[in-house]
């Protein structure tokens, strides 16, 4: 049946040893060499993905900020364009009126000028009318020293009449 041989079994123990040995002295240890070189390089990797998914984060936090900011800048801007817009109408404005009410100042002035000429010829008409008339009603001529003082009599009685 079987048999168990000491000697062989040493042998095959001694061997297997030795083989174990020189399979982990020269295969195994290499290899673990090798794929603890992968794990460092793939740990790296990591890292360097982590490293960079955190720097876009953060980039993509400061772009937020930033169109944040300018959105609020942009909001300002136009902010101010319709206070100064406001300002400078209503200056257009009081600039306007100031000019509308000068102008019918003037016009009022101008008015009371022609009036006030009108006025003045209209009694130098009457004036020498009345001589004329008083002249040929008298029957006599009136020289212009006389003419002119009863013309300033009578613009005198028709400017206190008024």
């Amino acid at each position: 049946m079987l048999k168990l041989e000491i000697g062989t079994m040493l042998f095959q123990i001694i061997a297997f040893v030795v083989l174990m040995l020189l399979v982990s002295r020269f295969g195994l240890r290499p290899v673990l060499g090798m794929m603890k070189h992968r794990q460092d390089h793939i740990q790296a990797q990591i890292r360097s993905v982590e490293e960079n998914r955190e720097q876009m984060e953060k980039l993509v936090e400061e772009q937020k900020t930033a169109l944040h900011e300018a959105r609020i800048e942009a909001k300002e801007i136009i902010e101010r364009a319709k206070v100064q817009k406001d300002r400078e109408a209503e200056v257009i404005i009081n600039q306007a009126k100031d000019r509308a009410e000068r102008m019918l100042q003037e016009a009022k002035l101008e008015i009371i000028r022609e009036k006030e000429k009108a006025i003045s010829e209209l009694r130098d008409q009457v004036g020498l009318l009345s001589i004329d008339l008083a002249g040929k009603v008298l029957g006599q001529e009136i020289d212009s020293k006389q003419q002119s003082k009863l013309v300033g009599r009578y613009l005198e009685e028709v400017g206190r009449v008024q």
